[in-house]
């Protein structure tokens, strides 16, 4: 990859430290397209109880309704590596943007579920359009000394999108056509991403292989004024090369390795159950002994909503400082030890604990450690394969497949999340909710064992750097990966 994008920062400019207005605008697009994809997953489940109550759809179509997004995104996800390509990362986000915007209208105005359908799958393919071209655009502009950080904001904004959406849906759900508006505001964010991102310029990298060399130094020297121009310029043609990419480079033996690791942590950062434990939130909360919607209600905004922003924090503060190794090695630590703690405690509840819980009106000890796993898993996901991983896969790539094998990635990572949401019912009733998170922790197992022995530390690296070294990798035939 090539150090015009997340390049190498000059020595001096490395010092100084300085953060031009530039990049907070790329902040801010990042933070921007995280929140698209965040209020859409948080509102969604607040807007359901009006949808049916006007609309009375079937359990069919509220599943389709709900989970359709997900396929929507991974169809955006798809193409958004050629589109990144073709018309460049800008005009790719602000694309997105649009796509969201125009989605949530048809939301909001929709007379009934089929034409809703449509409009989430239109938001859907905004929000996977989002999810490659803004996290690539992000470490593509960011030095090296915060390309962690840049790529983690687009995770904590998810967060912090769910967090204001369970706060919305609190504050709207006693409103007269409450759900219209809940999903109707989602325009909002796509609003302000188009107009973030209307006055920033293409990516230095977008611009070489285009040919566009004038724009592509003046990038450069805007985001970091004490770069040495033309070294990253020089280094961006070196890792382009001459030839025009195709999608079969992406699966070339030269960049199967790193292809591998983006695919094989986008899927298990689903496996690992995190999208499973939100959905069971609720039932976690009544046996706790919250009787009420509205009290489960605040318990989820509070302790899944408010874990998860917070948590998230820790990784945007430490990525670039720790590593990503030692976030996600620790992270799935706890995420596994929770998860047992989660299914032994089901076992329990399974027994009669939720019946005493709710005539009693008060939580037992089984609920209370339950409940009290299910925030250290969350939190333990949010600093570290919430976050993290998003950062791995954007960096990995060489410049020349880097928008194609983010899309791949990406993809695989939506459609790993549909495979869950769609199964996992199944999955309980076939062998019990207890077994089902034990087989949860037994993937975080196998994710500890996936980075301890395939993913290198890209620390501190620049994308030039980790594109040496899967190029000295095939060379000299290495086997495993390194791992400093």
């Amino acid at each position: 990859m090539s150090k015009g994008t997340g390049a190498p920062a000059a020595p001096e400019a490395a010092a100084t430290g300085r953060v031009t207005k530039w990049l907070v605008g790329i902040a801010a697009v990042a933070m921007l397209a995280g929140l698209l994809f965040g209020y859409d997953q948080g509102i969604i489940a607040g807007a359901l109880s009006g949808i049916e109550k006007d609309f009375r759809p079937s359990t069919l179509v509220i599943e389709i309704i709900t989970s359709w997004v997900t396929l929507g995104a991974l169809a955006g996800a798809l193409v958004a590596g050629t589109l990144s390509d073709e018309l460049g990362r800008r005009r790719t986000i602000i694309l997105a943007a649009v796509l969201f915007a125009g989605g949530a209208v048809i939301e909001a105005a929709a007379p009934g579920s089929w034409v809703l359908l449509v409009g989430r799958l239109v938001v859907g393919f905004g929000v996977g359009v989002a999810s490659v071209a803004a996290p690539l655009y992000a470490s593509e502009m960011a030095p090296p000394r915060l390309r962690g950080a840049f790529v983690s904001m687009y995770q904590l904004a998810i967060t912090l999108g769910i967090f204001v959406a369970y706060l919305g849906t609190q504050e709207l759900a006693a409103a007269d056509f409450s759900w219209r508006l809940m999903l109707g505001l989602s325009i909002v964010p796509g609003i302000l991403l188009a107009v973030a991102m209307f006055p920033l310029p293409d990516s230095p990298v977008w611009y070489m292989k285009e040919g566009r060399r004038k724009e592509a130094a003046k990038t450069v020297h805007d985001m970091r004024p004490h770069a040495d121009v033309e070294a990253d310029l020089r280094a961006i043609t070196d890792g382009l090369g001459t030839k025009q990419v195709s999608w079969g480079e992406v699966f070339t033996r030269t960049w199967r390795k790193p292809l591998m690791l983006g695919v094989g942590l986008a899927i298990l950062q689903q496996l690992t159950g995190i999208n499973a434990v939100i959905y069971y939130a609720d039932r976690i909360f009544a046996a706790a002994g919250f009787q009420s919607a509205a009290a489960q209600l605040t318990a989820t905004t509070w302790s899944i909503g408010a874990v998860n922003v917070l948590l998230t924090f820790v990784a945007v503060a430490f990525v670039d400082r720790l590593g990503r190794r030692p976030l996600l090695l620790w992270g799935l630590v706890g995420m596994g030890v929770s998860l047992v703690a989660m299914g032994a405690s089901f076992q329990w509840l399974d027994d009669g604990a939720v019946a005493n819980a709710t005539a009693a009106g008060q939580p037992t000890t089984t609920a209370i450690v339950l409940l009290v796993a299910m925030m250290v898993f969350i939190g333990s996901f949010a600093f570290s394969l919430g976050p993290v991983v998003w950062t791995v896969i954007n960096e990995i790539y060489p410049s020349t497949v880097r928008g194609r094998g983010v899309a791949v990635a990406t993809a695989a990572n939506w459609g790993a999340a549909w495979i869950v949401a769609q199964f996992f019912l199944s999955l309980t009733t076939w062998i019990g909710e207890g077994p089902t998170f034990y087989l949860f922790a037994a993937m975080c197992v196998v994710s500890f064992a996936f980075v301890w022995f395939l993913l290198p530390e890209t620390k501190g690296k620049t994308l030039d750097q980790i594109q040496q070294m899967w190029l000295g990798r095939v060379e000299g035939g290495a086997g495993a990966a390194p791992t400093n």
